[in-house]
């Protein structure tokens, strides 16, 4: 039940991220009144705004004009549904614990994990990291690590500053009149490195870069990007590194470790 529960939980907390991943990269205000369509400005009532359930009742349309709706509205929610039950999974949650640690350690993974999804998604559909989704967040960590004792927080500290500052010198570099690292990636760094500490840091970038590479290639090849063209956001690829770290961190340092040793 507790299952069911966080997902729903997710999934309600998925359409907030949604104005959030929409809203912020404008410049927008989250509270903006009634939510309504963005073509034919008319009032979506409750029915409209079900979490996944009227995406698929309205077959992925606005009830109104008929406009086909963006599917990063069922992907988000979805996403923080299944990620909130991760997030219950990994923070070691038990029902019956009334401990403080019990319940801030559920809290603090629901945050760090719905801050990332708005991330991931800001940055992929408009190119930018949203400050007020960053400082938060960072600000949340630091106050984590204080109050979680089982951590020592020199070494998070030390991590977060080290990755910035190696972010801050690539967004130095400029290839082809392009930076090659924006100032949201950089602050995003940061945030990873409080997240993650040492060594988890460095598995995350390898991940982050990595995987960034390989799907640079596959767009050049298919000739969706050119050498010469756009820039690739690679927000999307720092969170998928930071998840890949909390999760996996220990698994990927001990094999490339092995490999290294070889």
């Amino acid at each position: 039940m507790e299952f069911i529960f966080i997902f729903l939980l997710g999934l309600f907390v998925g359409s907030f991220l949604n104005v959030l991943a929409d809203r912020l990269p404008k410049g927008e205000t989250v509270i903006k009144g009634r939510s309504h369509c963005e073509e034919c400005k008319k009032i979506l009532r409750w029915r409209d705004l079900i979490p996944l359930v009227s995406f698929i009742f309205l077959k992925g349309k606005c009830r109104y004009c008929h406009l086909h709706l963006s599917f990063y509205y069922p992907i988000i929610e979805l996403t923080t549904g299944l990620m909130f039950i991760l997030a219950f999974n990994i923070s070691g949650f038990k029902i019956y614990d009334l401990g403080f640690m019990n319940y801030l350690n559920l809290t603090y993974y629901i945050f760090l994990f719905s801050a990332l999804i708005v991330v991931f998604f800001a940055d992929l559909k408009y190119g930018i990291i949203p400050d007020k989704i960053i400082f938060p967040a960072i600000l949340v960590s630091f106050l984590y690590l204080i109050l979680n004792t089982q951590y020592v927080m020199l070494p998070y500290l030390l991590s977060a500053i080290g990755a910035c500052l190696f972010f801050l010198l690539l967004s130095l570099i400029k290839i082809r009149k392009h930076r090659a690292m924006g100032f949201g990636d950089v602050k995003f760094a940061f945030l990873m490195g409080l997240i993650l500490g040492f060594p988890n840091i460095i598995v995350s970038l390898y991940v982050a870069f990595l995987t960034g590479a390989i799907v640079g290639c596959i767009l050049i090849v298919w000739r969706k990007k050119r050498l010469s063209g756009a820039s690739i956001p690679f927000g999307p690829f720092l969170v998928i590194g930071t998840l890949a770290a909390i999760f996996y961190g220990k698994i990927i340092a001990e094999s490339f470790l092995r490999l290294a040793s070889l």
